[in-house]
């Protein structure tokens, strides 16, 4: 049987690790032709590795998404390599440094706005046009849940991912009637290397992080790539401008 994105050419940026590697991984099990974009090489090569092992079709380039010339080229890259960009998945991010609204520094705001707000705003602002060429396609932008809700000593992170909820709708929006489809995930605490530095850094504590989910632990990784997966995929042709939520109950509190 053809899988959910069989021959679809898909980019996922900070495709190096944690939800952006299983996100990869599941993409190329299910047919795709994947592009890992990130800013390290190491991490990303290793996914490109895992899918060729695995008997899928990888590529890698560099990028720092808020960069305005590296995201442009990570595009051009894409569609030189493969012809065409049928889905992107836009979930490079970063945590910043935890702190209160008022401890928190203006060049960890500004560097935490600039990849997780800008460098989502700035991806769409290239692969929309190249999908307009093609007559459609189907982007995913990681939020989460606190895109939502609010989450104490994290201001530029809950602002940056609130802003992803909203450029997500505004662009399902405006692209609606150009069979282009904009949605994001909105992920509960999963276990990548950042939660995990987040714990090792003390912000959290494991203990406290399984008691915020009403499931009573962390997600994984792959938990999240179903969904990233099938809102690529033409299963989801009716869906745009949603924030799916993917988060062990945590927002139904």
């Amino acid at each position: 049987m053809p899988g959910l994105v069989q021959g679809k050419i898909v980019l996922v940026t900070g495709g190096g690790s944690g939800i952006g590697r299983a996100t990869a991984l599941k993409l190329a099990q299910e047919g795709a032709k994947v592009m890992i974009a990130d800013y390290v090489q190491e991490g990303a090569e290793r996914t490109v590795k895992m899918i060729k092992d695995g008997g899928g079709t990888a590529s890698f380039v560099q990028a720092d998404v808020s960069i305005t010339p590296q995201v442009e080229a990570m595009v051009a890259k894409t569609v030189e390599v493969y012809g065409r960009l049928d889905g992107a998945f836009n979930n490079a991010g970063i945590e910043g440094r935890m702190a209160t609204t008022v401890e928190t520094s203006e060049e960890n705001f500004d560097r935490t706005i600039a990849i997780n707000l800008k460098g989502v705003w700035l991806c769409m602002k290239y692969e929309i046009p190249q999908m307009l060429k093609q007559g459609g396609g189907s982007i995913v932008n990681t939020a989460s849940v606190a895109g939502l809700v609010g989450f104490e000593r994290l201001p530029a992170y809950n602002a940056s991912k609130h802003g992803v909820v909203g450029l997500t709708r505004t662009a399902a929006l405006e692209y609606a009637a150009k069979n282009i489809r904009v949605n994001c995930v909105c992920p509960g605490v999963i276990r990548t290397p950042m939660v995990e530095r987040i714990i090792d850094t003390g912000g959290f504590t494991e203990q406290e992080l399984n008691a915020g989910e009403p499931v009573g632990r962390m997600g994984q990784p792959e938990e999240i790539a179903q969904g990233v997966v099938w809102l690529l995929s033409d299963s989801a042709s009716f869906v745009t401008g949603h924030p799916m939520t993917i988060d062990g109950g945590w927002v139904a509190r």
